[in-house]
């Protein structure tokens, strides 16, 4: 593969969407249905969908529901969104990464659908990737939200087999709403009439939100929590329904929040497939790869720099309160199984919470080095560690991530557990640097 031709091809791809009309979002679907509907309503062609909304945990319970599929037997399409490295990342054809002339092809076809009316990039997407999933065969189509869910373009789906909201807290809130009853209502707006949607547990006044929704709805509502019981026993991960209990390994994917966002993806599955084999179930768990959620570096340069130091390298995503609170309580674990200081790398968009995001890590006292990033809406390394000071953090800026790096590898107090945080455009950033990193 000439990884620098697909770099170049991703960038115009970006530069070609991005371009068709200003990035605007209009709070409502209207858009996306018109372009669809040009399309022949491809929408209407899928089998069954699962439609993944909520704050923290989307991509891990989407990758957990693709992988318990596809250990099934089925041949799942999956939609998910932001990409890390490249554009294909956002689109899988019954498994596999969209192809480079593929994706041209129905980027072609939905421009001239289009017909230069106002649409956005994620309209887009959307659009091209439900155009694609119609036309290949497939068992299972697993859609992530990209933003709230109401109002986001994926909502275009009336009778999905399964609706699943993760956990909802405070994120978008420039766009979504102050309140956390606010963003509950337009994560509740992926629930459909009589369709039955799982939940993970929430906040109460969140959850008051989206049940009201389901009562008006009809709609079956399994909450976590209360309709089904998950518990962390032995390392293992066990799931008691009304009708079946479950003892399954541990997810693949490290971190406490994980075996929820497992649990979540468990039953969601059940309810798409009430009688799916437990041995899946168990692979699925077992087999899921997401990157850039507290993912162990073991290639590229990055890598190899942190072994020689006898340092271990970890990437994570994690951007707002909540995620911030996930990562604090995975470096816990971490930390009990092998214990060494910590430093943390972060870079971070300017508009997010960094005060909130920082907050829970002052009783693990790591040491924190913030950067800069490709984006021009990127928080300056200063103001991150004046913020992270004021949580009560040691904590100073490098000019770059290679040094930053340098400088937590060469720390006094030996080999440590590196974490580079912040956001999922910094860890994409962070993967680029070398084809071997990319996720596939």
């Amino acid at each position: 593969m000439d990884y620098d031709l697909v770099r170049a091809n991703d960038a115009e791809l970006i530069r070609r969407l991005r371009g068709l009309h200003p990035p605007l979002i209009d709070f409502s679907t209207g858009r996306i249905k018109r372009l669809l509907a040009a399309l022949g309503d491809p929408q209407k062609k899928l089998t069954a969908v699962i439609h993944v909304a909520g704050t923290n945990g989307k991509g891990s319970t989407t990758a957990f529901l693709r992988a318990i599929g596809e250990a099934a037997g089925l041949s799942v399409h999956c939609l998910t969104s932001p990409h890390l490295v490249r554009f294909a990342e956002r689109i899988r054809l019954a498994g596999k990464l969209i192809g480079e002339d593929r994706l041209s092809e129905l980027v072609n076809r939905a421009e001239a659908a289009n017909d230069d009316q106002p649409i956005s990039f994620h309209e887009m997407v959307t659009a091209i990737a439900i155009l694609g999933f119609s036309e290949t065969p497939a068992d299972l189509c697993v859609i992530e939200v990209g933003m709230g869910g109401r109002f986001d373009c994926t909502n275009v789906f009336d009778t999905p087999a399964v609706s699943v909201i993760t956990p909802v807290d405070f994120d978008h809130v420039e766009t979504l709403g102050p309140n956390l009853s606010n963003i509950a209502w337009e994560k509740a707006g992926i629930i459909k009439a009589s369709r039955p949607c799982v939940l993970a547990e929430q906040q109460p006044e969140a959850l008051a939100v989206i049940e009201a929704e389901a009562r008006a709805l009809g709609a079956p509502l399994t909450l976590l929590g209360r309709d089904v019981h998950v518990e962390q026993r032995e390392g293992r991960l066990c799931i008691s329904r009304a009708s079946r209990d479950l003892y399954l390994p541990p997810p693949a994917l490290f971190g406490p929040h994980q075996f929820r966002n497992a649990a979540l993806a468990v039953a969601a599955y059940l309810e798409f497939d009430p009688k799916a084999d437990e041995r899946a179930l168990a692979s699925g768990l077992s087999g899921a790869v997401w990157p850039g959620r507290f993912q162990e570096l073991k290639s590229g340069p990055y890598a190899i720099a942190s072994r020689a130091c006898g340092a271990r390298l970890f990437l994570d995503g994690a951007h707002n309160p909540h995620g911030g609170r996930a990562l604090a309580k995975t470096i816990e674990s971490l930390l009990e199984i092998d214990p060494r200081p910590v430093a943390m790398i972060v870079g971070m968009f300017a508009r997010k919470d960094a005060a909130g995001f920082f907050a829970p890590f002052a009783p693990l006292r790591p040491d924190v080095i913030t950067v800069g990033f490709d984006a021009p809406t990127a928080a300056s390394p200063e103001d991150l560690a004046q913020t992270a000071k004021r949580a009560g953090l040691k904590a100073r800026m490098a000019p770059s991530i290679d040094a930053a790096l340098q400088e937590a590898l060469s720390a006094a107090a030996g080999p440590q557990h590196v974490v580079i945080c912040g956001g999922l455009h910094f860890a994409g950033e962070i993967l680029a640097r070398t084809p071997e990193s990319w996720p596939q």
